[in-house]
């Protein structure tokens, strides 16, 4: 395994302290004059609301260079296993410093924001990615995984409303409910045909056995791994969204028959 460039050491660890600094420092003062109610929140809702800021951030800057990557990026599509276009390098450097600093997060407030499947996550991830940095191997796949990150802004703001004390039922809350089980779905899940699409293209050629055993299988498992996670928190994202829009649609049925009867 070749070691990594001082330049892409450089990527991570500029993500991390970021990403750091956001949790501590920068999303309180970002909030407080964005949000006043953030100044009434308690300890354990600020420590939620503060690790869901640099989340936030990291998926709107990586989700958006991944999109212009995968559109107009022709050394990435024309070489998607040997490939080692900067662009690419440059988004895995941003997510793994992310990550790292994420689990670190996770270990020091675990009863407040940690998560097992969130760990198994980050680390396969990682693991993955270490490659992408290393060698430059795989750039194609590696940033396809990202598109994942398009669906997060939406998944935090979830838990936004939820802080705040907004109503489950209320239209912002609902709007957001229907947006981040589309775009979890669009991202996640009805791209899963696509990605092993293009991996079978790739399996068996001359590039393919190429590869280290190691990468292979950080590729593969890996990718095997997030999407089977991804599939079972699409399953939980759609109960919780169709159960919310029945009893919504319940309750205003309810509220429009009293109001007749009132009438």
């Amino acid at each position: 395994m070749e070691p990594l460039s001082l330049v892409v050491l450089l990527v991570p660890l500029g993500s991390f302290v970021s990403s750091q600094w956001l949790f501590h420092r920068g999303s309180s003062g970002l909030s407080e004059r964005l949000t006043p109610a953030f100044i009434t929140l308690n300890y354990t809702q600020r420590t939620q609301w503060n690790s869901r800021v640099p989340s936030t951030i990291h998926a709107l800057v990586v989700g958006l260079l991944c999109l212009y990557i995968l559109l107009f990026d022709e050394a990435t599509r024309r070489d998607p296993v040997w490939g080692d276009p900067t662009l690419v390098k440059l988004n895995v450097g941003i997510t793994s410093g992310y990550l790292i600093s994420d689990l670190l997060l996770m270990v020091f407030y675990w009863n407040i924001i940690g998560e097992k499947f969130f760990v198994i996550h980050h680390l396969a991830a990682l693991y993955a990615y270490y490659y992408v940095l290393s060698q430059g191997l795989l750039p194609y796949f590696a940033n396809f995984r990202l598109l994942s990150e398009l669906s997060t802004p939406f998944v935090n703001q979830r838990c936004f409303f939820h802080v705040l004390g907004y109503h489950k039922y209320s239209k912002p809350c609902l709007f957001n409910g229907v947006a981040m089980a589309l775009s979890f779905f669009v991202v996640r899940i009805a791209v899963i045909p696509f990605y092993y699409r293009d991996v079978y293209s790739v399996y068996g050629t001359e590039a393919f056995y190429r590869l280290p055993l190691g990468a292979r299988s950080a590729w593969i498992l890996c990718s095997l791994c997030l999407d089977v996670m991804n599939i079972l928190w699409m399953r939980k994202i759609l109960r919780g969204c169709l159960k919310v829009l029945r009893s919504s649609r319940s309750q205003k049925a309810t509220r429009e028959v009293e109001s007749k009867k009132m009438d």
